[in-house]
């Protein structure tokens, strides 16, 4: 099932797309700069250099902004790592450890790089320090749908369940290696990768 959108109105035309984008990215910057709670719909627009009714053209408050944010910020995800994948299968280096890096060392490198994306990630740390499950869900069911075919493997219940346990495995330990350090404690994150190809090593094999 897609995810329901947090956009009141789709762009349609290119200029309401790339508006639409500057609002996103200023949402992005200012939550690294001042933290979701002092975040608001004015900042934004100010950033953004748009007028405030055109933020509430597309989102009905902050909280609806932060969720388009994660959403895009999933989308990016997937383009990263279905480039990272296409590349692994030209060099013949594919294979479930190479989706595994893929899927692991594109996260981490967004969760260092891009804005906004310590606060708001997929959407499970908004409000700050919330945890849902709701988000985990839809990052094992986009990547069950991205590496089925990938892997060679129908994208059934079991794939998925396969997915997800590897997702809520990696975000635990990603938040605690982030935790330790600023930019990823880098035993920590060893350790999880040592943990995580044990797992799909037995299942995947």
């Amino acid at each position: 099932m897609p995810h329901p959108t947090p956009l009141r109105r789709a762009p349609v035309q290119r200029r309401s797309a790339e508006r639409l984008t500057r609002i996103l990215d200023a949402c992005a910057d200012l939550l690294d700069e001042v933290g979701y709670d002092a975040l608001t719909t004015r900042a934004v627009a100010e950033r953004a250099g748009v007028p405030i009714g055109s933020v509430y053209r597309f989102f009905g408050n902050k909280r609806a902004m932060a969720d388009a944010l994660a959403q895009r910020n999933l989308d990016r995800y997937t383009e990263r790592v279905t480039a990272r994948l296409k590349k692994a299968k030209k060099t013949g280096t594919g294979g479930w450890r190479a989706a595994m890096d893929a899927v692991l060392d594109e996260y981490l490198s967004m969760k260092r790089t891009a804005p906004g994306f310590s606060l708001v990630d997929f959407g499970n740390q908004i409000p700050v320090g919330a945890r849902y499950t709701e988000p985990n869900h839809r990052v094992a069911d986009r990547l069950t749908d991205l590496l089925s075919g990938y892997l060679r493997r129908p994208p059934d219940d079991d794939l998925r369940r396969t997915f997800l346990i590897a997702v809520e495995t990696a975000d635990t330990l990603v938040q605690l290696a982030f935790r330790v350090d600023a930019q990823g404690d880098e035993r920590i994150i060893e350790e999880m990768r040592r943990m995580l190809r044990a797992y799909l090593e037995r299942v995947l094999g």
